[in-house]
């Protein structure tokens, strides 16, 4: 995956702390960040609303195959992930 674009990041930083409901440490986010298994908000819920936010905020298409653990490893592989898919 590609470096992502620190306007990106914010961006999905954003989605992220709005869908987990964790404004209290957005400020610790960071694109190293791990989400997966590390955020106890993180789960399979949170995943789908944040492939729907994704979708919704960026106009992007997330397809099911696309979704994989990989995907959600970091705050940085997602911001990665839809930089690609806005290029």
């Amino acid at each position: 995956m590609s470096v992502t674009s620190a306007d990106n990041l914010a961006e999905v930083r954003a989605l992220l702390v709005s869908v987990l409901g964790i404004e209290d440490r957005a400020a610790t986010l960071d694109a190293a960040t791990p989400l997966l298994g590390s955020l106890p908000e993180f789960d399979s819920m949170a995943v789908l609303e944040i492939v729907a936010g994704i979708e919704e905020r960026f106009g992007i298409s997330v397809d099911d195959d696309e979704v994989t653990a990989e995907l959600f490893e970091t705050l940085g592989s997602l911001a990665a992930f839809v930089d690609e898919k806005r290029s």
